[in-house]
């Protein structure tokens, strides 16, 4: 295991005590004593000049913490010759600082998975044969090889027929996903089936991955306001010790109290449960494809009160989706959504490449089209199976078969806000497509989770119609809707609801990207959400499903609840402690095991954090921590 310069100085400086305490212990016992106190006493002066040196960077910093109680304590003990006492402190001290790396460091661990797998190189196709080349060289149509166990270095679309791809490292889902030609790959995946050929879209430092990994060097990098907190907490126990300490000296003239209490206050609980904790809550969420920009937006999430919405590619899918056929007689489903699509193919609008992917799922022999003319925003005309086909909207393909608009009979019902797709057939009206937007699968039970996590204002902010927007929601139970915002107007929601809450603004568009930033926690949906929202939020959803937002806030919440927990043990126990040794039952030495005591075991608390296990955040679930 590879230490840094500054773990290798902890080690030194613990190594350096512990042999001194022990040295000191064997010379003790076998009668030597002055020479077992000047043995303590080397070993002290190493971690207090340390501790002496590190108060004062953070005193320059403007920072003050509880390790000011371990340098008075250790001080206090070489001026009262309780040079054993010292020797102990020293050890525990630099024990507990090593403890806190550790934990820290294995807290971090499931981050640090992400950067140690970055891949160096990809498999390229060139002139017939395959090549090996720095990631760096890669460019946006490059056709890849993804072997059997690689990942999947850039970002790409699937030039193979199928592909086997497992995205838990991004997402946290168990199952390998089937994806066909054409389908989009998140480079931080793996092929878990045979070979397959990409095409690549993004340049490496532009992918989704190294994206990632710059968000992980954020988060890891950042400071929570929770722990700003702790600082400021710090200052009050230093003076309720400093006090305690002075009042046993003064109440008994006995200056060994005043030790013990300084003693028993040493390290400190506080500064080092709260970032393990924080840092552990990250680590989990992670894993499960809620990606978390620090330790400050986790503490935020666990106080969110009120929720935005956007709609679309938020709370709906964001991609239409055939929701019925109608077919005149002589046709079949089959038949009309295979002229459809067959003829779509020659067309890159959204509509015809849901279209197209919806025949691809039925697997559907798609021929090649030929003589294929597009009306831009009309429809297009092609042959197909040597037939003439149109295919668009309602009124188009209407007047091109020679009906009147709004005379196409066959047109069925459609709800508000579907989208009519009609096709003809030699002339003749052949059936319709009815396309929607539907909502993501799970939100509503989502959005009843999050109430049982205490979001207790949930709204719905869109650019559509308000029409639209209360179709789609009919039956979420939503607190409001605010339809047909403009980027500014969703910007003036979010600080309007922020003067009585704090905000959660969940979007997916470039448009969200100003609210989300203005929002105590903007959340987007990274899997096909645009770049700029996903820059802009404190939180990304790796994977595209909505009902990561409830594990997210389910952990976040057990993360600062833990916190919570280690941080009021922890000083009740310190405090009970120093009270104990005010009156005289704990002298110096036994202080200084029994503070360490309780650092173990508030350090092992926080780690609890990584086993968080929310449940599916459906109207049965109990969202709350395992641990």
């Amino acid at each position: 295991m590879e230490h840094s310069s500054t773990d290798r100085f902890k080690i030194a400086l613990f190594g350096l005590a512990l042999l001194g305490l022990l040295v000191g212990l064997g010379l003790y016992m076998i009668g030597m004593g002055d020479k077992a106190s000047l043995v303590w006493f080397v070993g002290v002066v190493p971690v207090l000049a340390a501790l002496i040196i590190e108060i004062l960077r953070s005193l320059w910093r403007g920072e003050v913490g509880l390790d000011i109680v371990a340098a008075l304590s250790m001080t206090a003990a070489l001026a009262f010759d309780e040079v054993l006492a010292a020797a102990v402190v020293a050890v525990m001290y630099a024990g507990g600082t090593l403890l806190e790396t550790f934990a820290e460091g294995r807290a971090r661990r499931e981050m640090h998975s992400l950067l140690a797998r970055v891949p160096r190189s990809a498999t390229r196709h060139s002139n017939g044969q395959l090549e090996e080349v720095a990631l760096d060289a890669v460019t946006p149509g490059d056709l890849l090889l993804i072997r059997q166990g690689d990942m999947v270095p850039v970002d790409g679309i699937i030039a193979s027929y199928t592909a086997f791809v497992d995205t838990s490292a991004l997402t946290g889902e168990s199952l390998s996903a089937r994806m066909t030609k054409g389908s989009p790959v998140m480079s931080g995946s793996t092929n878990a089936g045979a070979p397959f050929d990409l095409t690549a879209t993004h340049l490496a430092r532009n992918s989704t991955y190294a994206g990632i990994l710059r968000l992980v060097e954020a988060a890891q990098q950042s400071k929570a306001p929770m722990s700003r907190l702790a600082d400021r907490w710090s200052l009050g126990f230093l003076a309720v010790t400093v006090g305690i300490a002075g009042a046993a000296w003064w109440a008994t003239g006995d200056p060994i109290r005043a030790v013990a209490v300084l003693v028993v206050a040493t390290p400190c609980p506080l500064i080092l449960a709260v970032p393990v904790a924080l840092v552990a809550g990250l680590s989990r969420a992670a894993h499960f494809g809620v990606l978390i920009k620090g330790a400050g937006p986790l503490e935020a999430m666990a106080r969110i009160r009120t929720l935005i919405l956007d709609k679309t590619g938020t709370l709906t899918d964001g991609r239409p989706q055939i929701t019925s056929i109608a077919c005149q007689p002589g046709f079949t489903e089959d038949d009309i959504l295979r002229f459809v699509a067959a003829l779509d193919q020659a067309s890159k609008h959204p509509v015809a490449q849901a279209i197209v992917a919806a025949a691809k799922l039925r697997d559907l022999d798609l021929p090649i089209p030929t003589g294929v003319v597009e009306v831009a925003g009309e429809g297009v005309t092609g042959t197909v199976d040597g037939r003439r086909i149109i295919v668009g909207g309602d009124d188009f393909v209407a007047r091109s078969v020679g009906l009147s608009v709004g005379q196409s009979a066959a047109s069925p019902a459609f709800p508000v806000g579907a989208v009519l797709v009609a096709v003809a057939v030699e002339g003749h009206m052949a059936g319709h497509l009815v396309m929607a937007d539907p909502l993501r699968d799970g939100a509503g039970a989502m959005l009843g989770g999050l109430r049982g996590l205490g979001i207790t204002r949930i709204l719905l902010a869109t650019g559509d119609r308000a029409d639209v927007a209360a179709r789609v929601t009919t039956g979420l139970g939503l607190d409001g809707i605010h339809a047909g915002l403009t980027p500014d107007g969703k910007v003036q929601l979010v600080v309007g609801e922020r003067s009585a809450a704090p905000v959660m603004m969940v979007g997916d568009g470039v448009n969200d990207a100003p609210a989300l930033a203005a929002a105590d926690v903007g959340v987007a949906m990274g899997a096909r959400g645009a770049a700029a929202s996903a820059e802009a939020a404190d939180v990304v959803l790796l994977v595209d499903r909505i009902d990561r937002l409830g594990i997210g806030i389910a952990i976040a919440q057990a993360s600062r609840r833990i916190a919570l927990q280690s941080v009021v043990a922890g000083i009740g126990l310190s405090v009970l402690g120093m009270i104990a040794a005010a009156f005289g039952y704990l002298t110096p030495v036994q202080g200084a095991v029994f503070q360490e005591v309780i650092d173990v075991a508030v350090i092992l608390n926080a780690l609890r954090a990584l086993r968080i296990s929310p449940a599916d955040m459906g109207p049965e679930a109990n969202p709350k921590s395992t641990a």
